[in-house]
């Protein structure tokens, strides 16, 4: 879009060009479309009182914004995944309603009344805390985003499934609200010579998992609420962990014990499932960390272009575990040139930042592509550069550009560029 052709000329370029869609910009003119000039069946009476939905519910007309299993991906969704309908979401705080779920005993029903949490281990006074006793203390809000160390782990090998809910969706960024976990260590009086602590949840896998000290020190929640409601059972009611950019397994679950140790707990879940197979056959251990990664959600494989030529935008999602975004160029002819995105508002340490292209579409192929950038300066790698170093073997810790091709007609899929 030159400097002298503004959004709005377009706009005001297609409704002089006669009814129906304009090209321009995809308004209509108002002659003759009786969706405006004439009353409709929803102006011609009343609608439903306050009181028909107590607890409100998506309009009928977004039936399809939900979460998606991929049947063939697990034996049993006991012990499986959903996924986060990203592509058809804006903004950055993910509905809980929407927020994908990962379990691996399945979800559990508790009332916050049975809710006990212990913390023992080298400390002054082993302690219990009921649900009611961590309400008492000092409160904090603090927002997030939420990985699978998963997501993405199908695209290693090749372009395997068309849609960024599927891609991408093992995410979510939501506004937790609790209590610092250095809070309730130091009501437990927590011995300052001890270096790990281990965390187990209520659910019959207990999926225990070992945190070191200082990240527990630092920006460790418990949390109880979530988007200012209570957490859903599947986001672990009543209480869960919260570790801001670390991968989500180490996010407990119905948070039931916390031990203070003096090393890690050196369990077969910890230290064989959650590592990263090199091609050498040698492994990344402890890989919590989960680096800067963005997604374009639209257009896409579930969010064509539905217009013809003319403004487009293009948008998607970025974010860190290190820190802040800072920045994210987008690339429309698949990583030969890129165009620095808006930012729809600065990004924040270890959540989701959304970002915006508005650009002038042709109507010819694209190859789009987003690369995230972050506060410590580290920049999104592609594909072969993550090939290189780590091999195919792993299905964790793919945090490489994803490319669509969007084609003439304005649907999108999921390709590969070398």
């Amino acid at each position: 879009m030159s400097d002298n052709t503004t959004r709005r000329g377009l706009l005001k370029g297609g409704l002089a060009a006669g009814a129906g869609l304009a090209m321009g910009g995809g308004a209509a003119r108002a002659e003759g479309d009786p969706l405006i000039t004439e009353v409709q069946p929803w102006a011609s009476g009343l609608g439903d009182g306050v009181d028909a939905t107590p607890y409100g519910l998506p309009i009928e007309y977004e039936a399809d914004v939900i979460r998606r299993n991929v049947p063939w991906l697990t034996a049993d969704t006991i012990s499986s995944i959903n996924f986060t309908p990203i592509h058809a979401l804006d903004g950055t705080i993910t509905p809980q309603g929407c927020a994908f779920e990962r379990h691996h005993s399945g979800a559990i029903e508790m009332r916050k009344e049975d809710y006990r949490l212990m913390i023992n281990g080298m400390v002054e006074t082993p302690l219990v805390f009921t649900y009611a006793d961590l309400e008492r203390f000092p409160r904090e809000n603090r927002v997030y985003f939420l990985e699978c160390a998963a997501n993405t782990g199908m695209e290693w090998a090749g372009a395997q499934l068309n849609g960024a809910q599927f891609t991408h969706g093992m995410i979510h960024n939501m506004e937790y609200s609790g209590v610092s976990l250095r809070t309730l260590l130091e009501e437990a009086g927590y011995d300052t010579s001890a270096t790990w602590i281990y965390v187990e949840g209520h659910d019959a896998s207990s999926n225990g998992r070992s945190i070191p000290m200082e990240k527990a020190l630092d920006d460790v929640l418990v949390a109880f609420k979530a988007n200012g409601e209570a957490l859903r059972m599947e986001h672990g009611y009543p209480v869960r962990l919260v570790v801001p950019g670390w991968e989500g397994n180490m996010w407990v679950k119905w948070l039931r014990r916390i031990e203070v140790r003096q090393g890690p707990v050196e369990s077969r879940e910890e230290t064989s499932k959650y590592t990263d197979t090199l091609a050498d056959g040698t492994s990344r251990k402890w890989t919590w960390v989960m680096d800067a990664k963005s997604i374009i959600t639209s257009p896409s494989p579930q969010s064509p272009i539905t217009h013809g030529p003319g403004p487009l935008v293009i948008t998607g999602l970025a974010w860190s575990g290190r820190g802040a975004i800072t920045r994210v160029d987008v690339s429309k002819d698949g990583g030969k040139s890129w165009e620095t995105a808006r930012l729809a508002k600065p990004g924040e340490t270890k959540a989701l930042t959304r970002f915006y292209l508005d650009t002038d579409w042709d109507g010819g192929e694209m190859l789009l592509q987003a690369r995230a950038m972050d506060e410590t300066g580290y920049v999104q790698p592609t594909k072969q550069q993550l090939r290189e170093i780590r091999g195919e073997n792993s299905i964790y810790h793919n945090n490489c550009i994803q490319t669509w091709w969007v084609q003439p007609n304005g649907e999108a899929e999921n390709v590969e560029v070398s």
